[in-house]
């Protein structure tokens, strides 16, 4: 095809009304038109951006100025671990994972064969020793009747005493008469020897009474220890008795500390422990958190400090929930930094001393605790914290 031949004159042309039907320009002022369009679209955007940037850091410079605010916050309450006071074999657990139970529900319990056997044991000892009791008492009462008798067989032997020492003094008399006779040969030698023989025989048997008497005397003495042993013997039997009394009322208790029951109303954690298993004194089974009793704590570094103080407001929202706001005041705060509570605190005297900004935990309590949405609310939970300084 030839250049100049109208066939091509004419392919030329349908070329370029073809581009300029496309959209492209025709001229240098629509391409630069188009360009300050677009510069001003930006710069009206950049400006409101930062407008909208300054506004927020004013409101948030302002709000700081009368807000102390911390994400380092959680939702505590009272878990109170489950453990039995005594060991045995588990009989039968009557919860499951997570499950609500109230005040008093029987969670577990333990076979009490062993305990039964060992109050039976006690409450015997009890009955033995309220046997040596009776019998320590029928003691005292023969020891006195022992005592009476023995007193009661002095009266005779101090009236022989008496009429032995009457006998030795007429016997003495009539020797002394016999003696002077015997001088005087006024009486024979026999009678002399006869009165003499008499005084001799009255006070060899005043001092066999007397004797006696001394005799009858120690064996009075003997009766009475023997009754003051047997008192002692009461005294031990009734403190024989207060013992195995408290044996048994131990006995009786640790019988009831095998149906292990719920301490307050709550949840349960996961319950690590089944039937047949063996459970130790002291060994924690599962937990259970009282539903009734959460607050917050939240952990504030020690430059928010300064204007904090008891009782003002406290505004949290739950990370879990973060539609809802829940109201609060500040109740105490803790008696040091959480360093100090750690394991293993930081000591600063030792290797080079890097300066840590410290946290101090403090208590927030719910100004409504009976509100319903308190419920969903679980120990753990992260809280943002915001705390009114007005």
């Amino acid at each position: 095809m030839e250049p100049n031949t109208p066939e091509t004159v004419a392919l030329t042309e349908a070329v370029d009304q073809k581009l300029n039907t496309t959209g492209r320009p025709d001229t240098v002022e629509e391409t630069t038109g188009n360009k300050r369009s677009k510069n001003l679209r930006f710069g009206l955007i950049l400006g409101l951006l930062l407008l909208l940037g300054g506004g927020y850091g004013y409101y948030t410079y302002q709000h700081s100025l009368v807000h102390e605010e911390t994400d380092d916050a959680q939702i505590e309450g009272d878990i109170s671990p489950v453990i039995p006071r005594v060991g045995g074999y588990v009989k039968e657990v009557l919860v499951k994972d997570n499950q609500r139970v109230r005040k008093g529900d029987v969670l577990f319990t333990i076979d009490d064969e062993d305990l039964k056997i060992r109050l039976q044991q006690a409450e015997a000892a009890l009955a033995a020793a309220k046997s040596q009791l009776g019998v320590a008492r029928a003691g005292v009462q023969t020891a006195a009747a022992q005592v009476l008798t023995a007193e009661a067989g002095m009266a005779p032997i101090e009236a022989q005493i008496e009429n032995a020492k009457i006998r030795v003094w007429r016997a003495t008399q009539d020797f002394q008469r016999y003696e002077n006779l015997i001088k005087d040969h006024s009486i024979t030698q026999q009678q002399y020897e006869q009165a003499q023989a008499e005084k001799m025989s009255a006070e060899r048997q005043l001092d066999i009474l007397q004797a006696q008497r001394q005799v009858s005397s120690r064996q009075t003495q003997a009766v009475a220890t023997q009754r003051a042993a047997t008192g002692q013997q009461i005294a031990v039997a009734q403190a024989n008795i207060k013992q195995m009394e408290a044996n048994v009322a131990a006995a009786r208790l640790n019988l009831s500390y095998a149906v292990m029951r719920a301490p307050a109303d709550g949840q349960v954690s996961e319950i690590n422990v089944q039937a047949g298993q063996l459970v130790q004194p002291g060994q924690a089974i599962f937990n259970l958190v009282r539903s009734q009793q959460l607050w917050v704590v939240g952990n504030f570094k020690e430059t928010q400090l300064d204007k904090m103080e008891l009782g003002q407001r406290v505004t949290m929202k739950v990370d879990a929930f973060p539609e809802h706001e829940i109201e609060g005041k500040i109740t105490s705060f803790a008696a040091a930094t959480g360093n100090k509570f750690a394991l293993l605190p930081a000591d600063n005297a030792t290797g080079n001393f890097v300066k840590v900004v410290q946290r101090l935990p403090v208590k927030i309590e719910f100004t409504n605790p009976s509100d319903a949405f308190l419920q969903k609310l679980r120990p753990g939970m992260n809280v943002l914290v915001d705390v009114n300084l007005k």
